[in-house]
């Protein structure tokens, strides 16, 4: 078990409605997590005791140019929440091998993958589609 994230875009309308098409998937990645939980509450919304014990868990998140335009931001200052959890895994900003040796040629495990949903996502919205974020735990 452990933390499981989706980035993902849906078809809205149309002979397609509702087809999904995998943009990213990330394993532990609890920073990200924070910064989804963040957004999803600043943007009003609540998670209810149905919906797994008020955890934020399998809740999608919708993404915004502006919010991606922000997420972009943080990854690139390294200002993504520390988040901890029980499945989540180490600090997703500080990974190693299984030597115990840092990764190299990026400031972080995820970075690489993280600005590449972002340009994924950021052409499935010109296309007329939503993006989302989810996760399972």
């Amino acid at each position: 078990m452990g933390l499981d994230q989706y980035g993902y875009a849906i078809i809205e309308g149309g002979e397609k409605d509702g087809e999904q098409h995998d943009l990213a998937d990330w394993r532990k990645h609890n920073r990200l997590h924070g910064w989804m939980e963040q957004l999803f509450r600043e943007k009003g919304n609540e998670v209810t005791e149905e919906e797994f014990g008020n955890s934020f868990n399998c809740v999608p998140v919708e993404l915004t140019e502006s919010d991606l335009d922000q997420l972009e931001a943080d990854i690139c200052d390294k200002t993504m929440p520390e988040t901890g959890g029980f499945f989540f895994g180490h600090d997703s900003f500080d990974w190693e091998d299984d030597d115990g040796n840092e990764y190299e040629g990026s400031d972080y495990y995820y970075k690489e993958t993280d600005l590449k949903f972002i340009e994924d996502a950021r052409k499935a919205l010109k296309e007329g589609k939503k993006v989302y974020y989810n996760s399972w735990w």
